[in-house]
């Protein structure tokens, strides 16, 4: 049984892996066509896309009563997106912070955080009005978020470029990929067949994870902020990674800008509809602090000259990110 799910969890990775070039690649493409900017792409689809995962094991745990699970699994996934992914990514290449992400974005996220806390401890759960709250302020947020990149895009703000010369690519296959990537038919391919491969290849590996996890009689708690929330992050750790190497920055900060956005605002709103999600002071409000202190972090990092994330604030947010996890298992 052990060894079946190594085999299934190995399996759920490469999906993972190869989905996220093809998302990227599609994502990227289909954004210099429409002209939309790549930033706004990141935020929505590639952020909805990736946080898939986060949205059904979060709902299935709320349909199952398993709370704990369920927040535990947004609260960690957005400390996971933050300082391991965007610490990865930015060791990888410097990440630039768009204007729209700190007078928007950014904003955005550090009051979805600080609603989580406020209306968890307000009845020590997020009930179904909570998530109406959240669902709602969610809406304002996509709202305002639409109508400023179509304002950038009337005052004729430069749109990100995809990188790189496909004519530079070798090999037949390779050829080929890349005279079929300047179709708009085939990069919407792309881009379904990799979020379905990004998916299903979470999904995969979470359950795998899961379930060798429980072998050992960790607490849901435990098994939320970390196995689970590891695992639903990984679609966001393979884009944004395979982003940035790419130099599709944009798309790398933007995609878990707007997974935290979306795992907060509609995953723990949506699940709340399902079934009351605990919150309490001893057990919950630790995490959903660092959680806020993490986008604390970003929001500080990309407001300082140059307005992006560097080396040295990578490393910053992988030590903040071991130390946390130093506490959850030492505590």
């Amino acid at each position: 049984m052990l060894a079946v799910q190594i085999i299934l969890l190995i399996v759920g990775l490469v999906l993972l892996v190869k989905g996220a070039d093809w998302f990227v690649d599609g994502s990227a493409g289909v954004a210099k066509k429409c002209r939309i900017s790549p930033l706004v792409i990141g935020l929505t689809i590639v952020a909805f896309g990736t946080s898939a995962p986060e949205l059904a094991v979060s709902v299935t745990s709320a349909i199952q009563h398993s709370a704990d699970i369920s927040i535990g699994n947004v609260v960690g996934s957005n400390i996971t997106n933050i300082l391991l992914i965007l610490g990865l990514s930015a060791l990888i290449r410097d990440l630039p912070v768009q204007r729209l992400s700190l007078t928007l974005d950014l904003p955005a996220l550090l009051v979805a955080s600080g609603l989580l806390i406020g209306l968890g401890l307000w009845g020590n759960a997020l009930s179904w009005w909570d998530g109406l709250i959240l669902v709602a302020v969610f809406s304002v947020y996509l709202f305002f978020l639409f109508r400023n990149s179509r304002a950038d895009a009337a005052a004729g703000e430069p749109l990100a470029e995809p990188q790189g010369d496909p004519q530079e690519e070798k090999g037949k296959i390779r050829a080929w990929y890349a005279r079929m990537s300047q179709k708009t038919w085939f990069l919407i391919v792309l881009v379904l067949v990799g979020l379905g491969m990004v998916v299903g290849g979470g999904t995969l590996l979470v359950d795998a994870a899961r379930a060798i996890a429980e072998e050992f009689g960790v607490s849901e708690r435990i098994i939320g902020l970390t196995v689970v929330a590891i695992g639903t992050s990984l679609p966001e750790l393979v884009t944004s990674v395979v982003a940035a190497a790419k130099g599709e920055t944009d798309i790398a900060v933007g995609n878990i800008i707007g997974s935290n956005i979306f795992n907060i605002f509609f995953v723990a709103g949506v699940s709340s509809f399902f079934y009351p999600l605990t919150f309490t002071a001893e057990g919950n409000l630790v995490d959903a602090c660092v959680a806020l202190g993490a986008a604390l972090l970003l929001y500080a990092l990309s407001a300082l000259k140059g307005h992006k994330l560097n080396k040295i604030g990578g490393a910053v947010m992988l030590l903040c990110f071991a130390g946390y996890y130093t506490y959850l298992f030492l505590i």
